[in-house]
């Protein structure tokens, strides 16, 4: 993937932020970009506020970079995302022909279970037609749960906020329009680090990526508890097996030298 070409997350919704309800999306969408060797490059939460979401759109097309924004795309009055998309691209919404078809055999379905009014024109069916007013130009995204799509617009893809949807959707998304950005997963090699300040090995992890410069470098310290000392979880992450394992096999040769262990 061109280094130029950074993936970005957007996780909309109030209860997100007052903590009515933990975000589930970070760690799936980090976990489903890791199998097809694609990273993440950042993530915003922010809430339903149309004046936010129209700025951080806005920076987000601007940016270039491939997007995923879950939430804000339903038919109550918190549901501001579709709104503020059309709002940053300066496009007109219109019910798009596909959403309206979708939707609709939603409705024909519903109806014959008797969860829904019988007349396409019912308040109720009107809002769920809502739900495929689009920016003009975009494309629908599939929704193998309920059919009601989310929408495609300039490398931004626009899901629901709840899981059971949006991540089939995102996949859907990842193995139809981005599969030749798809290459070989990152890999990790790490070990824990005994009786070592973060600041002696800093050093090392520089050269490494100075003579590596495939491979990047991590240590996250560990605080002691009462029946572990602290320690460093340290190592190095990469595509390339042959540099990966050069700078791992340096790494622990460089904790030694400066008087780490690998055990406590």
């Amino acid at each position: 993937m061109p280094k130029s070409k950074k993936i970005g997350l957007v996780i909309v919704g109030d209860e997100i932020l007052s903590g009515r309800r933990q975000d589930k999306h970070l760690s799936k969408i980090i976990e489903m970009l890791d199998d097809r060797g694609m990273e993440l490059s950042w993530a915003r939460i922010i809430g339903d506020d149309h004046e936010q979401l129209v700025k951080i759109y806005k920076e987000s097309f601007a940016s270039g970079d491939i997007v995923f924004s879950t939430g804000g795309i339903g038919a109550t009055p918190d549901d501001k995302t579709r709104q503020a998309v059309a709002e940053a691209l300066d496009l007109p919404m219109a019910l798009h022909p596909e959403a309206e078809a979708l939707i609709t055999k939603y409705v024909i379905n519903r109806r014959s279970e008797g969860k829904a009014a019988p007349d396409i024109g019912d308040p109720e069916n009107q809002r769920r037609l809502s739900m495929g007013v689009f920016p003009v130009g975009a494309e629908i995204v599939p929704n193998f749960f309920n059919r009601i799509p989310g929408f495609f617009i300039k490398d931004h893809t626009f899901v629901p906020g709840f899981p059971e949807m949006a991540w089939a959707m995102i996949e859907w998304v990842l193995d139809n329009k981005y599969l030749e950005l798809q290459n070989n997963p990152t890999k990790t090699l790490a070990f824990n680090a005994y009786h070592l300040p973060e600041s002696r090995i800093a050093p090392s992890l520089e050269e490494i990526e100075n003579r590596w410069p495939d491979v990047t470098t991590f240590s996250l310290p560990k605080i002691p508890s009462k029946d572990t000392p602290g320690y460093i979880d340290v190592g190095v992450r990469g595509k390339n097996d042959e540099s990966l394992k050069e700078a791992h096999d340096f790494l622990r040769g460089e904790v030694l030298r400066v008087g780490g262990r690998f055990n406590y």
